[in-house]
């Protein structure tokens, strides 16, 4: 699609709104503020230019036309879980700079790696275990995962083309799906969850904290990371079954890279301490925001991380600055009173129905929707907040509501080849077909919904939370 297609989206989006005017009740400003949001989240999905300066310029536009004031406009930066997701950035550079991922990594395939099936924990069990401390599954799947998968596909000479079903194919596709139910398992799964935790907290007065979060999450995710490779090994086998080398390869690259060093013991350190109070929280009331502030600070004051380090994490501060904008137009937006005219509209479509009926529609709705997005951060901004509010009119129990609502966002992104950031990146080896990636993917979402539902509904009934 040509950039001024793009731009032509979105300042459509942008004119007809405007032009179709404010509904009864809802003020020139809240509609004003509405209109651009839309054309941002248009924009996060079209991207004329990249997504932080789509939401950057949203931002502008909001301050420029006085839809806000200049210090409303920029309140999002001021919100301490923004800087929460930052602090997480700088920590997950840490993993990077000093190895320490790579190390899991190849501890868990010498392990369990000596089949193709065991590959594949091995490989979501190191996401899975660093899914609790990094929010950027790009930085884990992407730039800890990927590269050791591609290389284990290679060494039993599997590449691109005919040979991509002796092993690559599967390796890549199921390890993506597998990074897609790490995302939904914890608070830190990826950057947008926390949006979700705020939205919950805003709307429907949960608190959505990590230990919460992965606590809900522990049993139906772990029996979906059992059952998915499983499924797919099934479903879309490779023809190499038995890999004993790989094992042999993650011993020699252990040597290879010999005892921890200074700085990667003091980054396990600060990953244990800082996982650790994450979840205690409820016990000494530390905000997590301030706890990763923490984490950073001993990172640099230690050496770890140098200052040029932290200013040159170019995606952190991507990040800080789309989602510091995104927090505070979709809060503005609820202020407006336009979530609540939608949920009131949209409730109206359900009545008479049992809440149980309503919430198996508008979930499936909701999950479906995501074919329609580029990121689970688009997803969760656009959605979130209007179908939690229709589910909570239903009569759906505000923490049911929370709780499916957050996991099903990630899960969707399972679908396509462009739902989160790392799909392009393993759908871009060039290993599985778009056909089969997106037939494939729609097996995976119904097995990872119904696998949290199911398994989910009796968990949190023995919790006391259902």
């Amino acid at each position: 699609m040509k950039t001024s297609v793009r731009w032509a989206l979105v300042l459509g989006t942008l004119g007809a709104i405007l032009a179709a005017g404010a509904p009864d009740g809802i003020t020139p400003e809240a509609w004003r503020l509405f209109a651009i949001f839309a054309a941002t989240i248009v924009g996060s999905i079209v991207r004329p230019v990249p997504a932080g300066a789509v939401v950057f310029l949203g931002v502008v536009c909001v301050a420029l036309t006085n839809t806000l004031p200049p210090a409303k406009a920029l309140g999002g930066y001021a919100e301490p879980l923004v800087w929460l997701v930052l602090s997480a950035m700088f920590l997950s550079r840490g993993i990077l700079k000093t190895g320490l991922g790579r190390r899991i990594a190849f501890l868990f395939i010498r392990a369990i790696g000596q089949s193709s099936l065991g590959l594949v924990y091995a490989l979501a069990g190191t996401d899975v275990l660093l899914a609790t401390f990094l929010p950027s599954n790009s930085a884990r799947a992407g730039g800890v995962i990927f590269p050791i998968t591609r290389s284990l596909a290679e060494a039993y000479d599997s590449h691109p083309g005919p040979t991509a079903r002796r092993l690559g194919a599967y390796l890549l596709f199921t390890v993506y799906q597998c990074d897609v139910i790490a995302c939904a398992a914890f608070l830190t799964g990826q950057v947008s969850n926390v949006l979700a935790a705020k939205f919950a907290h805003d709307v429907a007065h949960i608190d959505l904290t990590w230990g919460r979060w992965a606590l809900g999450a522990s049993l139906p995710a772990l029996a979906a990371l059992l059952f998915v490779p499983w499924m797919l090994f099934r479903l879309y086998p490779p023809e190499i079954t038995r890999t004993p080398d790989a094992a042999r390869m993650a011993a020699e690259e252990l040597r290879r890279l010999g005892p921890m060093g200074r700085d990667e013991k003091v980054m396990l350190a600060v990953f244990l301490g800082v996982a650790g109070l994450w979840a205690t929280s409820s016990l000494h009331h530390i905000d997590y925001t301030v706890v990763a502030l923490v984490g950073v600070s001993a990172l640099f004051l230690s050496g770890v991380l140098l200052w040029d380090d932290i200013t040159s994490e170019r995606a952190a501060w991507d990040v800080f600055l789309w989602y510091g904008g995104l927090v505070r137009m979709a809060g503005a937006l609820g202020e407006g009173g336009l979530t609540t005219r939608f949920a009131q509209a949209a409730a109206a479509h359900t009545t008479g129905w049992s809440w149980a009926a309503a919430l198996a529609v508008l979930l499936a709705v909701y999950v479906v929707a995501h074919y329609g997005f580029a990121s689970i951060t688009a997803h969760i901004t656009a959605m979130f907040t209007p179908f939690l509010l229709v589910l909570l009119a239903a009569g759906a129990p505000p923490l049911l509501a929370v709780l499916f609502l957050s996991y099903f966002s990630n899960l969707g992104a399972a679908t396509t080849h462009f739902g989160t950031t790392t799909s392009p990146i393993y759908f871009g080896a060039n290993y599985v077909s778009q056909r089969d990636w997106w037939r494939l993917g729609f097996l995976v979402l119904l097995a990872t919904t119904t696998i949290f539902t199911v398994v989910g509904l009796v968990w949190w009934r023995i919790l006391g939370w259902a």
